[in-house]
């Protein structure tokens, strides 16, 4: 397990053994503050063992948090007035780093206070900090970002990498993505043996960039030892479905996925809630249908699976979407609980760190048996 407790800082009751720290970035989001609390009190509500440390400005997050509650009781608040703005630059970000909320979170995490940080803040100033903080873990040359993709698997989704951290892959990026994929694969969906699947235009051999070749010869060579069995290409028309587990492509393609999954699954919703309100038989027809179009919307809803994690560094970041209301920061909460409990960060290092053609370090899925 790689809960980390905090020493008592000035707010929150003295951690207990078995608490999970999560570290927070409170500012940046488009929401502001006081959804992210309202996520972290909903996730509270469901888990005592969470505990968390809370970075931004202390007198803005001591008015919205309030006293004598469960949640002011698991949290301490951390003065950083400084905030990073969705439209910062990267480049600009590095050079005024110090005093910010973001920062704060991550060093949170360097020092060992937390195993993971989570932040709804700049994805691109976000990665280039957690960089700068954690450093690249050994054998990793360029970082990718994991989403959760809703499937038609049993655990109901898929995973997705990269998502966006970079939008270059050569075939050994390719590679690394897939040893790094099916461990998280493994860790946050239980899946002993994930199927991993390279996305192309076309399932024939011949189809495909230069890059795509020579990563799928060696993913058929790598998976026995990695634990991970390689399906080879898949398609797009392959994402949701039940024939892969790990989805590896590079950052352009993988965001270019991820935002046109986004946008299809509000689509759907508004198109339903237009239909079903037209006519008087039509409403009558969506009160029978409540409980299915409930269900149905629980499944698309992108809140749910809010969260992409940042592979490859030396600790745990979850970037959550920037709008994420209380709900999506919840689940960001849920992701970043189940990754922490697992120890995800040691054993995704050890796993890279031996090299995808020889390592074989053991993983943990769900429920603690060895993979």
């Amino acid at each position: 397990m790689s809960a980390v407790t905090p020493p008592n800082g000035p707010s929150g009751s003295p951690p207990q053994a078995g608490d999970v720290v999560i570290s927070i970035d409170a500012m940046g989001g488009d929401r502001g503050v006081a959804d992210v609390l309202r996520g972290m009190d909903m996730s509270l509500e469901k888990n005592s063992r969470l505990r968390y440390i809370l970075h931004g400005d202390g007198d803005e997050l001591d008015r919205h948090l309030r006293k004598a509650t469960a949640l002011a009781e698991r949290t301490e608040v951390r003065h950083a007035p400084g905030v990073v703005a969705m439209d910062d630059k990267p480049s600009r970000v590095l050079r005024n780093a110090q005093g910010t909320s973001m920062l704060s979170a991550l060093e949170a995490v360097k020092a060992g206070e937390s195993p993971v940080v989570i932040s709804c803040g700049n994805t691109g100033a976000l990665m280039a900090l957690a960089m700068l903080a954690l450093r690249k873990a050994p054998g990793v040359d360029r970082p990718a970002i994991a989403v959760l993709w809703p499937s038609l698997n049993p655990s109901g989704y898929n995973v997705l990498l990269d998502a966006g951290a970079d939008v270059r892959a050569d075939s050994d990026d390719l590679l690394k993505y897939a040893v790094m994929g099916a461990s998280y694969a493994r860790n946050a969906l239980g899946l002993k043996r994930p199927r991993v699947g390279l996305l192309n235009v076309g399932t024939e051999e011949h189809k495909g960039r230069s890059e795509l070749h020579g990563a799928a010869g060696r993913m058929a060579e790598v998976g026995p030892l990695s634990d991970f069995e390689y399906i080879g290409y898949v398609e797009g028309t392959d994402m949701a479905s039940d024939r892969v587990d790990v989805i590896v492509t590079d950052g352009f393609t993988g965001n270019v996925a991820l935002k046109t999954g986004e946008g299809t699954a509000r689509m759907i919703q508004g198109l339903l809630k237009e239909a079903f309100a037209y006519s008087i038989l039509s409403r009558i027809g969506a009160l029978f249908a409540l409980t299915s179009l409930k269900r149905l919307q629980k499944r698309i809803d992108p809140r749910r699976v809010n969260g992409g994690v940042f592979l490859g560094l030396n600790g745990t970041v979850i970037k959550s979407h920037g709008s994420a209301d209380a709900t999506g920061v919840s689940a960001a909460i849920k992701l970043a609980f189940t990754l922490a409990d697992h120890g995800f960060t040691e054993r995704l290092a050890a796993r890279v760190a031996v090299g995808p053609a020889v390592g074989h370090a053991p993983d943990l899925a769900r429920g603690g048996s060895p993979t």
